[in-house]
């Protein structure tokens, strides 16, 4: 037999699309050629197949070789064809019987000794496998993640050699332990709400973004614990959902950074320094690569110093935290990356950190307040659904024999109960509620009309500001289990959304 077809996966942003790789050999001068937009990585694979081959008591085949990666117009990159390519050129050369490799998909890399190396995304091609009738074979170190698609069946080799003999035996392949019943989320490894002295009213504010998944501003002077409320946030979160979890488990297996399977079901939290640049937080790159906002899906980004990031890097975060997902096109590829995160950031209220401090007072003037305020755009602030000021703690909240505050533990009990509110009647968080459902589920009577129009005037407030404040309404009826929002719901609601605007008038 001169021609086989092994069936593989190429990633395309957190896709795994099929990918037919057609082996041929004829006659002519010995050589070995890759077509079908093969990246630098896949032109190189046809030496380490050779090596892999021949270092595993097989014969290379001494012969005119082409390697078609079907589709021809896809992009190919990385190392996960390796094995596909040398299972093929076994079959052609007739060293396998090439209809053992039918039921299968096959990625992973290839050293030169011919063990199998772990590839990036084999999580979303263990996903994208469960669709079809085939089994995925990846190597051992992958095998515990693609084990975590449930209706998947994985297969794991260490090396081509033991690949080809379980191949050929009665025994079949060496089946992928699934961890038992998925690896069960973990609160432990988070930091504890309970750390956190003082600050009633930032708890309070963290409680209700928690519940109703709002993005959320911190303002105070140094020192104060901003960045420690906005770490406890994950901790305090409802639990994810398998589809969330497998969501961002996925982003991360594509990432550079990789999936640690022990955080499965863990919420992620990242924290980019501020000389980020708006690449870094949206993705990109010749191959689309998940960028922070991306990383954080079903999670926190936590934006600290938010004046200090460039104006423009900010921006680029707008259409996400609306739509919840970025696309990034190049020339020759476009990639689709989900982006369902909530965000947190801390700022200090003036240059020198202490405007409108009771103990220290400010150096800066007031055109120095109102330029650094300003620094953060006003879009961007619009969807910032709660804002607090984090001011000083006294000392006697901070000694060591003082009473600590709730631990996240109880904290998340009552998350949870306002999540399965917010499920049972929508099926989302409040945050992400259409102008319609907004309509439908933040109704008011005649006076709450008109003290939010009155609101309006006074503050200068947006038709974007005016539904967010019903969304964090809406929260805060939910935590007290109230079907209708009250006037006090709808007066806390408000005041989380005046504090930058009024700091530099006050």
């Amino acid at each position: 037999m001169n021609l086989s077809v092994v069936n593989s996966r190429a990633l395309v942003g957190v896709e795994a699309v099929p990918v037919s790789v057609e082996i041929h050999l004829s006659g002519g001068l010995p050589a070995l050629s890759i077509v079908g937009m093969p990246e630098t990585a896949v032109r190189e694979s046809k030496d380490r197949v050779r090596a892999a081959l021949l270092n595993s008591g097989f014969e290379f085949p001494p012969s005119r070789i082409t390697v078609n990666l079907a589709p021809a117009d896809l992009p190919k990159s990385g190392g996960r064809f390796d094995l596909p390519i040398a299972l093929g050129l076994l079959a052609a050369s007739g060293q396998i019987d090439g209809a053992l490799l039918q039921r299968y998909e096959f990625i992973a890399e290839l050293a030169l000794g011919g063990e199998l190396r772990s590839v990036s995304g084999a999580l979303p091609t263990a996903l994208a496998t469960q669709g079809s009738d085939r089994a995925l074979v990846v190597s051992v170190e992958d095998g515990a993640e693609a084990s975590l698609a449930e209706n998947c069946e994985v297969f794991v080799a260490d090396t081509l050699l033991q690949l080809c003999n379980q191949l050929t035996s009665t025994q079949g392949l060496q089946r992928s332990i699934s961890p038992a019943d998925k690896p069960p989320e973990s609160t432990d490894q988070m930091p504890d709400l309970a750390d956190v002295r003082g600050q009633y009213q930032a708890r309070r504010a963290l409680e209700i973004a928690a519940c109703g998944g709002h993005n959320m501003l911190l303002i105070g002077p140094p020192g104060t614990g901003k960045s420690m409320l906005a770490s406890r946030l994950p901790g305090v979160m409802p639990g994810m959902t398998l589809d969330e979890a497998l969501e961002t488990a996925s982003v991360a297996s594509i990432s550079s950074g990789g999936f640690d399977v022990t955080r499965f079901r863990c919420r992620p939290y990242r924290a980019p320094h501020h000389t980020a640049s708006g690449v870094a937080l949206v993705g990109g790159g010749g191959q689309p690569k998940p960028g922070e906002i991306s990383l954080a899906h079903n999670g926190v980004l936590f934006l600290d110093e938010l004046p200090e990031f460039s104006r423009s890097v900010l921006d680029v975060m707008r259409e996400p935290l609306e739509n919840g997902e970025i696309t990034i096109s190049r020339a020759g590829q476009q990639a689709d990356f989900p982006a369902r995160i909530q965000l947190v950031a801390a700022m200090n209220p003036c240059p020198c950190g202490y405007f409108g401090d009771d103990k220290e007072p400010c150096r800066c003037s007031p055109d120095q307040v109102s330029r650094y305020q300003s620094k953060v755009s006003g879009p961007l602030l619009d969807r910032v659904d709660i804002q607090v000021d984090v001011k000083r703690v006294a000392y006697d909240l901070l000694r060591s024999d003082a009473k600590k505050g709730e631990a996240s533990s109880v904290v998340r009990q009552r998350v949870e109960r306002a999540g399965q509110i917010q499920r049972a009647r929508c099926g989302k968080p409040n945050a992400r509620l259409s102008n319609k459902e907004v309509e439908a589920y933040c109704q008011l009577d005649e006076s709450q009309h008109r003290w939010l129009a009155v609101a309006l005037e006074k503050f200068n407030l947006s038709a974007r500001s005016i539904h967010r404040t019903l969304k964090v309404a809406r929260t805060v009826a939910d935590m007290e289990q109230s079907a209708d929002i009250k006037a006090e719901h709808l007066k806390e609601a408000l005041s989380y959304r005046t504090k930058l605007g009024s700091s530099s008038r006050n």
